[in-house]
């Protein structure tokens, strides 16, 4: 809507999308925009180019054809001249083109600009966002008009109205509701264009569909509203008269906003995302960001194939044309139950659904039952979620599935013939999943189900329980549970865990989502699988000879595995979190298969580190295993930064006294990485008295004297050398200096070589006077994916133990010139480097502006590695990591240290 320009265009666009000011900022300087054209390229996203009128298409093929798009990875390419726009898919060859004014009806083809990993679905139309957008902006104008509605006691009540206008909605727009647009065009007739009665048109309305038609007289129900059928699945109930009013009062825009939402054509709806994107409305933190629970169906998919469709389509195929086959095939899904226990808006089960009925209808197709009533009843798709009204949609969402499945595969008469009235029966139960018992609410087989609900959306503790139609069947275990590190678990959540594990176990560092796998590994059977997403973080580190030992036991495996990617699907706040997906089983038979991006591989066994190979657990050692220099924390001052000098104390010294030399530079993580200047006292003995001769040095000294002597033993202890740090390390030529901490944009670690004179303070390593071939080993990728297993991540990026990191790193036996080719690679990386100043390492290493002369550095470095280590380039990281394992193994073995 706003004026072209075509120079803050490119712009503008990038920050609809999520940039940042200072990435929008480097751009503009001409730091990362790579463009080889005189247009904005952002390195993994996307080439712009603003062109003169009548040249767009011209623009486009050379966007396709520059050099820096493919050298810079970039996704899309967009041109424009301010009256025509087209833009191309470079992945996957979909391309845009529309009149310069219409192109915002095209965002959800650059979603995965935002984070947001798409589908054709929402690439072709985007009504679920649009949807979303207008009853976000409904559900606002609801909340200032009645404030009431806003407090935790009311707030249930809103979102449950909510649900039921999607439902009408809905409704309307598949011939539910016979009659065009009926919900909708009877609120706008029927209400006052001033609003003051639109909360009773609804009202009426919704009192009519949870009115039996034969009792509509007596209800003396009025004639508009009796066209209304009769819904049933107390989906429209008054619960509590006395609580409140069902309907909160409109104002005009309200109501405006309420018409609007209505006019959408809704057939498009999609039920296995539309869920997630309408809790963000609901969501007071999160209202807006609309992709923020979306999961994409192919990363649904990642788990659910591996987990039992793929068996069920294999079988379909096995079968052929033999109806028998065909028939125990179908008799086989229609026990089949699916559970997620911590489903939110119902994406999971939805997605299996849906794939289910697929599979169904081909059966039917082959055996010539067309019209054939589905066997796969929707009771089998059992959930749990804490958030009440995640759980109400998650129903309305299967619900709608169903129909739309019946539409697809049975035809629009027979769907609505059996769709309404609505059964009430409530399969969705709301609450927490780690103090429920999971038997209760998705039973395995011969254990009675106790059902926590009666109506369809509502859910009391006091119900009737529902059988399951599907005594003998199979369950599978499914879903994206919430993460959670150790430290951000509030009280609630640290008492889940105490709960699940037990006081006695070691539970207080783990991540919220290892309850979930215990509780799975409690319920599995020999007839149950399970997957489930789960921070990589929980096949790394301490995590691993903590939580798998426990979890791997009573004959259960993990069956399959997605090796850790970035799960980049959440919007903006979660962007970017490294995750496994994980399958457990007991059954003896099943085939075991790692993923790993787009390959997958069939293998004898799955180790906790989910590579190939035996559960063997990485352990802490105080020297390294491998022939390589050992690395130890940099010096510890204990002077509460009195030694510390910044330039202007620095300046003072030198003036008062030249003659001594008492400063040093100092460096931690933070000065190498950022570039910022730290200096400090270094006095040795025989300088003392000249240096306190410098009433600035003496009063520092004064300072840590009292600090000490006021300390524990240790610190009383240095009192009396209070002019100098706690540890006096240092190098006599040169000193390799490794962060202890390192961000999640980094793909090798930034490790550095440093003269002699440069203080290593206790907020890095250092391995002094090192052969610099240890540089080499430090940033190579092999090292990059060893400590990130072993250590586990720091948030996304990784903290640094050395005792683990690098003293268990397995290298193999290196020659003389081994060393000598290795140390070339060194001096290439710190060369490149050099060529940048002065660029911060920071910087540098950042994944999206990292100079290509350093990148090809480090993969020089990695090929000769590599070649040392298998004779070839490692066809990926798993190949990294299980060539490490093995030799770690190996090398542990003869020392008789291997923990399993």
């Amino acid at each position: 809507e706003q004026p072209y320009e075509a120079d803050s265009f490119p712009y503008a666009f990038l920050e609809a999308f999520g940039n940042k000011a200072t990435t929008i900022k480097r751009l503009k300087s001409g730091t990362t925009n790579k463009s080889d054209l005189g247009g904005v390229l952002q390195r993994g996203n996307i080439h712009i180019k603003t062109c003169d009128e009548g040249e767009v298409a011209a623009t486009l093929d050379a966007l396709r054809e520059s050099a820096a798009t493919a050298t810079q990875k970039a996704k899309f390419t967009l041109a424009t001249d301010g009256k025509e726009l087209q833009a191309e898919d470079l992945e996957g060859g979909e391309t845009v083109a529309c009149e310069f004014r219409g192109f915002a009806n095209h965002f959800g083809f650059f979603l995965e600009l935002a984070g947001i990993s798409t589908v054709r679905a929402i690439k072709e139309n985007s009504f679920d966002i649009k949807a979303t957008s207008r009853l976000n902006k409904l559900y606002v104008e609801l909340l200032q008009d009645n404030p009431e509605w806003a407090t935790a006691e009311r707030r249930h009540d809103l979102n449950h109205f909510l649900a039921r206008l999607i439902f009408c909605f809905f409704a309307e727009d598949t011939d539910i509701f016979l009659g065009d647009d009926l919900f909708t065009s009877t609120v706008e007739q029927m209400s006052q264009r001033d609003s003051s009665n639109t909360h009773e048109i609804i009202a009426e309305l919704f009192r009519s569909m949870d009115t039996k038609p034969a009792d509509r007289e007596k209800e003396k129900i009025r004639s508009w509203a009796n066209v209304f059928p009769y819904v049933n699945g107390e989906l429209f109930r008054v619960v509590d008269p006395s609580a409140g009013p069902a309907v909160p009062r409109f104002s005009k825009i309200a109501r405006t906003y309420l018409i609007h939402v209505g006019k959408l054509d809704w057939t498009k709806i999609n039920p296995d995302i539309f869920g997630s994107m309408i809790q963000a409305v609901a969501d007071d933190e999160e209202r807006g960001s609309l992709g923020m629970h979306y999961t994409s169906v192919p990363n649904i998919l990642k788990v659910l194939n591996p987990l039992f469709l793929d068996d069920l389509r294999q079988k379909l195929e096995e079968a052929g044309e033999n109806g028998r086959k065909l028939l125990n095939l179908r008799n086989r899904m229609s026990l089949i139950r699916v559970f997620d226990p911590a489903c939110g808006s119902g994406n999971f089960l939805v997605i299996a659904y849906k794939e289910m009925r697929a599979i169904e209808a081909e059966i039917n197709q082959c055996r010539g039952e067309f019209d054939r009533r589905t066997d796969i009843p929707l009771t089998n798709f059992r959930g749990i979620e804490l958030r009440d009204f995640s759980a109400e949609i998650a129903r309305l969402a299967l619900i709608i599935a169903e129909y739309q499945c019946d539409v697809m595969y049975r035809g629009q008469k027979e769907a609505l013939a059996e769709f309404l009235p609505l059964e009430k029966a409530n399969w969705i139960t709301s609450g927490n999943s780690l103090r429920l018992d999971w038997r209760s609410v998705c039973p395995p087989s011969g254990v009675a189900v106790r059902h926590i609900a009666e109506e369809l959306l509502e859910t009391t503790l006091d119900q009737a329980e529902i059988d399951f139609r599907n005594e003998g069947g199979e369950t599978y275990i499914c879903g994206n549970p919430p993460y959670l590190g150790g430290k951000k678990q509030d009280s609630n959540q640290k008492s889940d865990m105490r709960l699940v594990f037990g006081s006695d176990f070691p539970y207080k560092n783990l991540d919220y989502i290892c309850a979930f796998f215990e509780k799975a590994a409690d319920y599995l059977s020999s007839n149950c699988s399970v997957a489930f997403v789960a921070t990589s973080s929980i096949n790394q580190g301490s995590h691993v000879p903590t939580l798998w030992p426990r979890i791997l036991r009573n004959g259960i495996f993990i069956s399959f595995a997605h090796r850790p990617f970035k799960w980049k699907n959440n919007a903006s706040k979660n962007a970017g979190v490294f995750v496994s997906i994980i399958g457990l089983s007991q059954k003896t038979a099943q085939k075991r298969w790692i993923f790993d991006g787009d390959s997958k591989r069939e293998i004898k066994s799955i180790s906790a580190y989910l590579i190939s190979g035996s559960n063997v657990i990485v352990a802490k050692e105080s020297r390294p295993i491998s022939n390589v220099a050992r690395p130890i924390t940099g010096n510890a001052a204990y002077d509460q930064k009195h030694l510390r000098l910044d330039e202007s104390e620095k300046l003072i010294i030198r003036s008062l006294n030249p003659d001594i030399d008492i400063i040093r530079p100092a460096s931690g993580t933070s000065e190498f990485t950022s570039g910022k200047s730290m200096w400090c006292l270094w006095i040795d003995d025989n300088d003392l008295d000249a240096a306190t001769r410098i009433p600035l040095v003496q009063e520092k000294i004064n300072k840590v004297r009292e600090y000490r002597e006021e300390g524990g033993d240790v610190a009383r202890s240095l009192a009396n050398r209070s002019h100098q740090f706690r540890f006096r390390n240092e190098a006599r030529k040169t000193q390799i200096i490794i962060p202890q901490v390192i961000s999640d944009a980094k793909d090798y670690f930034p490790v550095g070589y440093l003269k002699n004179n440069v203080v290593i303070t206790h907020l890095a390593h250092v391995m002094y006077d090192a052969p610099l071939y240890n540089l080499s080993l430090l940033s190579s990728k092999m090292q990059f994916v060893w400590a990130v297993t072993v250590a586990g991540r720091h948030g996304n990026g990784l903290r640094y133990n050395s005792n683990l990191c690098w003293n268990t790193f397995p290298v193999p036996k290196l020659t003389e010139q081994n060393k000598v080719d290795l140390e070339q690679c060194a001096k290439n990386i710190l060369l490149a480097r050099e060529s940048h100043f002065p660029e911060t390492i920071s910087k540098l290493y950042d994944q999206e502006n990292m100079p290509d002369s350093l990148r090809a550095a480090h993969d020089r470095n990695d090929e000769v590695l590599e070649r040392i280590y298998i004779g070839r380039r490692f066809k990926n990281d798993t190949e990294r990591l299980e060539k490490l394992f093995a030799l770690y193994t190996k090398m542990t073995a003869e020392k008789g240290v291997v923990k399993t």
